[in-house]
């Protein structure tokens, strides 16, 4: 596959090493992507939104259940509705599983990250 001019954007965590894999697998396609460390540079709720679309999924469906902040949040309420997620992924992105890659071919959570070959 020949690499394109088309803009590649990686939702990414240096921190985890799914996120690096899946950054070095775009490199080595060719390709030198966008890379947004969403922990430094947090989501907005519309752009959240926007990749959720995109995936065709919920916030529960990216939702991040490892870690304490999870167990903390999970716990002081039985039940939360998806748009309560949301607003708690916006104020903390650690809960938003990682990487998301967008592609002129699709947006998708590389999870695993194998995934990425659906839309590179």
């Amino acid at each position: 596959m020949k690499p394109s001019s088309d803009p590649i954007t990686v939702f990414h965590n240096p921190h985890c090493s799914t996120s690096r894999q899946v950054l070095a697998t775009i490199r080595e396609a060719g390709f030198e992507p966008e890379v947004i460390d969403y922990l430094k540079h947090p989501y907005t709720r519309e752009q959240l939104s926007g990749l959720l679309k995109a995936m065709g999924m919920t916030a529960t469906g990216v939702l991040r259940r490892k870690g304490d902040l999870y167990a903390e949040l999970a716990l002081t309420k039985a039940e939360r509705s998806d748009a309560e997620w949301l607003d708690l992924m916006v104020q903390h992105p650690v809960l938003v599983e990682r990487p998301i890659v967008v592609t002129p071919r699709g947006t998708v959570l590389c999870r695993p990250k194998e995934r990425l070959r659906e839309v590179l």
